[in-house]
């Protein structure tokens, strides 16, 4: 697909569900006893895939259609072992959670996904699920998919410290501690994101938070609880929400308005990072519903300038430094980007694949140890093709950094932007974007 710059972007815009939240009300739904009802749920690749494993697992699962689905669950600890292995694609967070759900009951699966998720580390996940009982039966070289979980019979609780600040670490540790009698506790150095647990306290879990030092949190979940069935809303994805938003800062002229995005504090280090750059966002209508705030973000053409964003921010935005990449691009002056490890590990290794999609298209960029550096001219040249690795967020990255560049900015391959945001072509193209 090729994107290049045209007319101003204007208009409104829904973008799909969280996919956070998605994944996790599936899964929850099917640990809970009762009926499940959501709406606003992503229909993406990876979210579906959660779907497939949770009916696979023993739950019923139907598709009501525009977004709404219902899920009958087996109550935690209800699992039945799948007749043929769980396939998650490219989801890493669909795949980590279903893992710490499996963990927590006596069944065994095999986890497996395609060629990128099977190269993405998974031991960091298993480690913890094994001290609390699980076992690995078969796993591929490095700890890596495909993989044989044997869930634990007696649960065991435990108190847990990630190596990494990872919600889904979090999450599948939380999830496997579901079955385990007694109380597990996670304690986070660094807060990542909270979804796990609003959502649990949603479906009846006690769950209780202390804050620990200048930025860290201490999780505890009290286990065997009887989960519930609830309606769950799904919120419009501040990680889908980023690239017309980003588009609208860097195409000349342009005003967007992206409806009902999450704002939950924890998810939101890009939109405060780019106020700091300078771009013209206002928050309007801010609400609450489901336990998460929402509110309507209007976005502007505006005169972005570069800055120093600090490693304790990560967390609240692993998956939008690529967008912010291509916004520092258009900055004027140099804009760091420091403690970005977590990125060697995703879909690809975004961090030299961020490099190379600002380098090919003509901005200065440079890695140092784990900080992307990119030296910003408030203009990008454009007229490169961008190799995306099978990684949606840098295709979809490339495309918004087309819509502002003085040169067309080709993709090699966007299949697989469906995985996260399908129908980004078309929404894109509503606002009057310029893709072919």
């Amino acid at each position: 697909m090729t994107s290049a710059r045209g007319k101003a972007l204007t208009g409104r815009l829904h973008v799909p569900g969280d996919k956070s939240i998605s994944h996790r009300s599936l899964i929850l739904g099917a640990l809970a006893v009762g009926r499940t009802r959501i709406s606003g749920l992503l229909e993406g690749e990876d979210v579906v895939n959660t779907a497939h494993a949770m009916v696979a697992l023993g739950a019923r699962v139907e598709r009501l259609g525009g977004g709404r689905w219902q899920v009958d669950g087996v109550g935690v600890g209800g699992f039945a072992a799948p007749a043929a292995a769980l396939d998650f694609g490219n989801s890493g967070t669909g795949c980590r959670l279903v893992m710490g759900a499996v963990a927590g009951c006596p069944v065994t699966a095999i986890f497996d996904g395609d060629a990128s998720l099977r190269k993405r580390p998974m031991q960091r996940v298993l480690d913890p699920l094994t001290r609390m009982g699980a076992s690995i039966k078969a796993v591929g070289e490095g700890g890596r998919l495909p993989l044989t979980l044997q869930g634990a019979r007696e649960p065991v609780p435990i108190v847990f410290e990630p190596p990494v600040a990872s919600a889904q670490l979090k999450s599948a540790v939380l999830l496997a501690g579901l079955s385990a009698p007694g109380e597990t506790t996670v304690v986070e150095a660094e807060a990542t994101r909270d979804h796990t647990e609003r959502m649990l306290r949603h479906f009846g879990a006690e769950v209780r938070e202390e804050p620990l030092g200048a930025h860290g949190r201490r999780i505890t979940l009290v286990g065997e609880p009887e989960l519930a069935g609830v309606e769950v809303r799904v919120p419009a994805d501040p990680s889908s929400a980023a690239f017309p938003l980003v588009a609208a800062l860097i195409a000349p002229g342009s005003d967007v308005v992206v409806e009902g995005v999450m704002t939950n504090a924890l998810r939101t280090g890009l939109f405060a990072t780019l106020v700091e750059m300078g771009a013209r966002l206002d928050f309007l209508e801010r609400r609450d519903d489901g336990g998460e705030e929402i509110a309507d973000i209007r976005a502007r053409a505006s005169a972005l300038k570069g800055i120093e964003v600090p490693a304790a921010r990560a967390p609240s935005m692993i998956d939008e430094y690529p967008i912010l990449a291509v916004a520092a691009a258009f900055a004027e002056g140099t804009t760091v980007m420091h403690g970005l490890k977590e990125l060697r590990v995703k879909e690809s290794d975004r961090l030299a694949a961020t490099a190379d999609l600002l380098r090919v298209n003509g901005v200065a960029v440079e890695i140092v140890g784990d900080d992307l550096i990119v030296h910003g001219k408030g203009r990008a040249a454009g007229g490169g093709l961008v190799a995306t690795h099978m990684d949606h967020r840098l295709a979809m990255s490339a495309l918004v950094m087309g819509l502002g560049a003085e040169n067309p900015v080709r993709v090699d391959d966007t299949a697989f932007i469906a995985t996260s945001f399908p129908g980004f072509a078309d929404l894109m193209r509503g606002l009057g974007a310029d893709l072919s």
